[in-house]
Parts: C-alpha cells; sequence; structure tokens
C-alpha cells in the first residue's frame, strides 16, 4: 500500500476528528478500522458540552440529536439533587444525546468526504525505521507506511500495546455496561446505588433519554487495575433495573442490544505520545475518572493531535501534543486519587453520597457538584457555583499532591521530553 502523511487508527469520535481536521487541511490521511459502519458501542450515547461546542466549531451537524440540560442525581437514600446546566465560555449550555451507531457513523462519513482514506482492516502490529513508528501492519499481511501514527483505538488499543506505551497494571480500568428500554423520561439521571446498605456501588448507573424515544440504561463500574472485577457489572445489572422500578423511574423489562465495554480512566499508565505515536481518546486514557465520560475528550484530544502535526509536522508533533495535554489533563491528575477512594472505600463514598445530597446541602451545591463533576469549572462563567467548585479542586489537588500518581503525573508531562526519540 501507498505511504500517507499520517495513519489514524481507530474509527471512533477521537480517530474520525482527527482525520476529518487532517484531511481538512489537505493531509494525505488513511482512516483505518478493523470494523464496518454502521456499528454499535457500549456508551452512555450522551456528547458533553464541550463535545457539542467543539462539533459547531467544526461545522458538524448530527440530524436528530436529543439536547439535554439538567440532570438529575438520585443518591442511595433515594434523595434527588437537581443538577442545573451552567453555561461556559467555551462550551454549551447543554450536551446532546445520539446513539453511537448514528454518531460515530457521521463523524466517520464526514472524515471520509473531507478526503480521508478509509481502510477496513485490522491493525496487527507496528512497522519502525531506525527506532521511530513509520507504519502498521494490517491483517492479511499488508504494511501501511506513514510519517505519523495515531492510536484511537480505544481502551484495550493495540497500536498503544505494540509501541509500549501502556502500562496496564497501572490503568484505572472501568468497565460499561449498556441496553435501550422502549420508555422516554423528561431528564437524564445519575443514579448511585447501593446493592448492599452502606456499601455504594463503585461507580453508577445511567438512565438516559434518547432522541425520537427510548431510554439508554446501564451501569459503569470502576475497579482500579484488577479488570476480573468487571463481571459485577453484568451480575448486578438485572438488580439495578429492579431498583430503577422501586425508584418509579422505569417499568422493568429486559433491555435491548445490551453490550458492555472497556474504560482506561484518568490518563494513568499511559504515555500518550513517542517516536512517531500519537495516542487519543480512550487510547490515552482521556476519561473522566469521576463520571467515565469520555466522548468530548476524544474528540478534543484528536483535534489537538492533527492540529500538532500541522503545526509541527508529524515528526515533531509529540511534544506539541503533549504541552496541550499538559493543561487539558488537569481533572485527570487531581481526582485518580478520588477513584481509587471510590474503589476502595464503598463506606465513604456511601456517607459523602447521603451528605452532597443531605437537604439544603444538595441545593446548595448542586451548581458546583455539576460543573466539578463534568470537569466544566475551568471554563464556567463567574458565579458561586465556578468559585466553589475551584476551591473544591484546589482542596483535592492539595490532599493528593504526595501520592503515587501525583509523581506519575509530574514525571510523564513535566520531566519526560520526546524530542530526543522524535528527532531520529
Amino acid at each position: 500500500m501507498r505511504r500517507h502523511d499520517a495513519i489514524v487508527v481507530g474509527a471512533g469520535p477521537a480517530g474520525s476528528i482527527a482525520a476529518l481536521v487532517l484531511a481538512r487541511a489537505g493531509v494525505d490521511v488513511a482512516l483505518v478500522d478493523r470494523r464496518r459502519f454502521p456499528r454499535e458501542k457500549a456508551c452512555g450515547d450522551l456528547v458533553g458540552p464541550r463535545g457539542v461546542h467543539l462539533l459547531d466549531e467544526l461545522g458538524v451537524s448530527v440530524t436528530g440529536a436529543r439536547p439535554l440540560q439538567d440532570m438529575i442525581v438520585v443518591a442511595p437514600n433515594n434523595r434527588r439533587v437537581l443538577l442545573p446546566a451552567l453555561p461556559g465560555s467555551n462550551y454549551a449550555d447543554h450536551a446532546i444525546a445520539v446513539t453511537r451507531e448514528q454518531f460515530d457513523t457521521r463523524l466517520f462519513d464526514m472524515a471520509v468526504a473531507a478526503g480521508a482514506i478509509p481502510v477496513q482492516r485490522r491493525v496487527t502490529g507496528l512497522v519502525y525505521d531506525q527506532g521511530v513508528v513509520d507504519g502498521v501492519q494490517v491483517s492479511g499481511g499488508a504494511t501501511i507506511r506513514g510519517d505519523v501514527v495515531l492510536g484511537a483505538d480505544g481502551a484495550t488499543s493495540s497500536v498503544a500495546h505494540s509501541a509500549g506505551l501502556a502500562d496496564s497494571a497501572k490503568a484505572l480500568w472501568g468497565f460499561a455496561l449498556r441496553g435501550y428500554l422502549d420508555d422516554d423520561m423528561d431528564l437524564p439521571h445519575i443514579v448511585l446505588w447501593e446493592p448492599r446498605r452502606w456499601r455504594l456501588f463503585p461507580g453508577y448507573g445511567w438512565a438516559f433519554p434518547m432522541a425520537g424515544g427510548g431510554v439508554n440504561v446501564g451501569l459503569g463500574l470502576a475497579f482500579g487495575s484488577d479488570r476480573v472485577a468487571s463481571r459485577h457489572a453484568g451480575e448486578q445489572l438485572d438488580n439495578f433495573l429492579a431498583h430503577l422500578e422501586r425508584l418509579g423511574l422505569l417499568p422493568r423489562s429486559k433491555p435491548r442490544s445490551l453490550t458492555g465495554g472497556w474504560l482506561k480512566m484518568g490518563v494513568l499508565g499511559t504515555t500518550p505520545a513517542a517516536n512517531g505515536v500519537l495516542l487519543v481518546g480512550d487510547a490515552a486514557g482521556l476519561v473522566n475518572p469521576l463520571q467515565g465520560e469520555g466522548i468530548a475528550q476524544a474528540m478534543a484530544s484528536g483535534h489537538a493531535a492533527a492540529n500538532a502535526i500541522l503545526q509541527a509536522g508529524p515528526r515533531c508533533a509529540g511534544r506539541h501534543y503533549l504541552a496541550y495535554l499538559h493543561g487539558a489533563i488537569r481533572h485527570h491528575r487531581t481526582n485518580v486519587p478520588v477513584h481509587a477512594g471510590m474503589v476502595k472505600h464503598p463506606l465513604a463514598l456511601a456517607l459523602t453520597a447521603r451528605a452532597l445530597s443531605a437537604p439544603g446541602i444538595g441545593a446548595a451545591i448542586a451548581g458546583a457538584w455539576g460543573l466539578y463533576w463534568n470537569d466544566l469549572a475551568h471554563d464556567a462563567l463567574p458565579s458561586r457555583h465556578r468559585r466553589l467548585a475551584t476551591a473544591a479542586s484546589r482542596t483535592i489537588a492539595a490532599a493528593g499532591r504526595r501520592g503515587d500518581a501525583a509523581h506519575w503525573f509530574t514525571a510523564q508531562f513535566t520531566t519526560a521530553d520526546p524530542r530526543p526519540a522524535e528527532a531520529h
């Protein structure tokens, strides 16, 4: 196969956005994915406010998407807190609900229409030239050569592992299981649930209304580095659906199109750029470690990686991309220790959930809670909600400053310099 300026492996939101931006700039880019579109994907199907803003900037319209604003959090004691949608300086005042089948196909089609070359193959390895990645091997024995490779192939990225950029033992893993119910609701719900009293489920359940009716329901489970624990999501789904019925949210029925997928959260354990490879989206672990949102971060990282290539050239893009990530992962750096605490201390988590939803407290902090939890505080418009969210972030960051995760982030994004490897 002929040589390309860039090779993007994975045509989800991160990869397709990267390919779209590169192709629009005239870059010869191959977009490689083993699946044929349209295809289903395990996800809550919500694109957050930052993602909505980026789509508008890029002129990408998503027909049939359902705008959603406020969100309800249901505490373990069944108290409910309304998290208001607050506007920001560079993000929308709403999210959108759209199935990944529809959304990913739309982005893929736009990238191809802009000039990206689609290649339906499975990547089986990387090709090197003088120690720097120079392309990919694909099923059937072919080799695709390129000046830079973008790994956008998900949490279990073959590009990341082939390049030696991911340490599974250090990563914070999650697992999401979702299906669809033929019902409807007005507002999206996050459900903090206790399968056993005072032992909060290490993650949360959700019920999100979809465009044209129907509800996306699921469980997201956080479990640190022990991936065996993922089975608990499947074991508990029926019990969670019964809980939704007791809450009066949805009648109990068997969800259709049930599917699951891995999450790699908080960046920890992954080197996002080295030796001619840039990792974006889930492949880089760019998933909110508090609530598992990944679509907006995936698109933003794909956009940033493409811009780094355009500004610095393929061989020097890594340094520019890492500079972007240094600022973009503040929320991840701060809340990786919180993720670990969620897994290790279910009683403390149950107490915290009750305290945050207590009468008088829940309503007072709801705005700040929404900003902080959804990583929106930094660009929120000035308000008491932003001040409170910012203060909470600083307090939590200070508490985790001396931990192992903090040392890892410092070494990765301050000390590490990818320039020697890229200079070959």
